[in-house]
């Protein structure tokens, strides 16, 4: 797993992944103090919205910043993002409303929106090796997974020192240590000269052409919908159902999180035995039946056994997230040519968080043990059509053919003529040649 981190510039951009998720955890804590400093018993309300907020512009703005990453050098767009990203946190402190907090939010999700995938987007150019790059997938989950964890316990730490404003100061200086290891660097950046609309939704065409990819949005909602019983119902079955402290939800978000980590860590060795498909599939339907057990579970009004049960259920559903997510990259840095990559990672962040977008009020507008049988249900059909859209055999060499170039062109120079067409096989992804996938 480590054999990545031998490339000088993976390096320092895990690095900067590191410093720059460090900051965002912090903000998160953060963004909960400022909401009931303003808004008080009705902070729930504003973090909720500020939730919302987030989740429209990553849905929103994602696909215009992988139109832009393809006409603008990768460095100086990333660099430029990190610096709007720390200026934000530095201003959010001093707001005194809440519909700053709300303007705020949302321009700092905007760039995390236009950052994040582009930066995806950036590392198999770096690595090129195919296990190189699982390991850095790996890596990319683990600093995710720990970040969740220790974030709120540096932050505790900080809070016992200074006030919570500071933590936003933090939150700044991460941002600006991201910004300084990818100016560091030498970033490969392939040019695209394509603009108009055509250049904001060729992701999304892309993505939506290829099938790996529209069974990867299937699997994308499964996982949504589990993880989202987790993130938003795990208070009221730890509070209500189970008489437990908050101290013990967090726990079972720890649970959670634990399953994730162990999923990661275990990833390349079942990536190195089985194709992507199987994995993701598999780990898809892990999802559904882990959900179907907990309903007796948080249904069940009585007993001990309620509790540790519960958690080894949300390791679980941590870990089967984590096998559904992680090969993702993988797919879409095998679906995509060099140039086209920000704009279908920018596409995959959209749809995913679109995804995410749906289930989260989906959880906790039906709530209690009925949330687990509505999202079950969620997952469990979310993965059938993952089956059906996603072919079992799913080479990337394609032998294809093509009617509507010049005999001369250049794409055909290994072309054969058969019966009027030309025919030749390659890499077979969605581009200006190939439209629609063969057969």
């Amino acid at each position: 797993m480590l054999v990545a981190l031998r490339n000088r510039t993976y390096r320092r951009l895990f690095l900067a992944q590191v410093v720059a998720l460090t900051g965002t955890g912090l903000a998160t804590v953060a963004l909960g103090l400022l909401a009931y400093r303003l808004a008080g018993p009705e902070a729930g309300v504003v973090l909720g919205t500020a939730l919302a907020v987030k989740m429209v512009a990553y849905v929103v703005v994602a696909p215009l910043a992988g139109a832009l990453a393809g006409l603008v050098p990768r460095k100086a767009m990333l660099v430029g993002l990190d610096l709007v990203r720390a200026a934000v946190a530095v201003v959010l402190p001093w707001v005194g409303e809440v519909w700053q907090v709300y303007v705020l939010v949302f321009v700092l999700q905007a760039a995390s929106a236009a950052f994040t995938p582009t930066f995806q987007a950036t590392i198999p150019d770096v690595l090129t090796d195919e296990r190189d790059y699982t390991a850095a997938l790996t890596l990319s989950r683990l600093a995710y997974d720990l970040e969740s964890l220790l974030s709120p316990l540096l932050a505790a730490v900080v809070l016992a020192v200074v006030g919570f404003d500071r933590l936003f100061l933090g939150t700044s200086l991460g941002f600006l240590a991201s910004a300084v290891l990818v100016v560091s660097v030498l970033l490969p950046s392939p040019r695209t000269t394509r603009r108009g609309r055509g250049a904001v939704t060729r992701g999304i065409r892309i993505y939506l052409a290829t099938p790996r990819l529209r069974g990867l949005l299937a699997v994308h909602l499964a996982a949504a919908a589990a993880g989202s019983v987790v993130f938003v119902n795990t208070v009221g079955y730890v509070r209500d159902g189970l008489g437990l402290t908050a101290v013990d939800v967090a726990v079972a978000l720890g649970a959670n999180g634990c399953g994730s980590l162990l999923a990661a860590l275990a990833l390349p060795a079942l990536l190195d035995r089985h194709a992507d498909r199987v994995v993701v599939v598999r780990a898809a339907a892990l999802l559904a039946a882990t959900l179907v057990l907990a309903v007796p579970v948080v249904a069940a009004t009585s007993g001990t056994w309620r509790w540790p049960v519960l958690l080894g259920l949300w390791a679980a559903v941590g870990a089967g997230g984590a096998l559904v997510l992680t090969p993702g990259a993988r797919l879409l840095r095998r679906s995509a040519d060099a140039a086209d990559r920000p704009a279908v990672f920018a596409a995959d962040f959209a749809l995913s968080h679109a995804c995410w977008l749906l289930c989260y009020p989906l959880a906790g507008w039906v709530g209690g043990a009925s949330a687990l049988v509505v999202l079950a249900a969620v997952t469990a059909g979310a993965t059938v059509v993952a089956v059906r859209l996603w072919p079992a055999h799913d080479p990337e060499v394609v032998e294809h053919e093509h009617d509507g170039l010049a005999p001369d062109h250049e794409h055909l120079c290994d072309a054969a003529p058969v019966a009027g067409r030309w025919r030749h096989a390659h890499p077979y992804r969605i581009d200006d040649f190939h439209a629609r996938w063969p057969g």
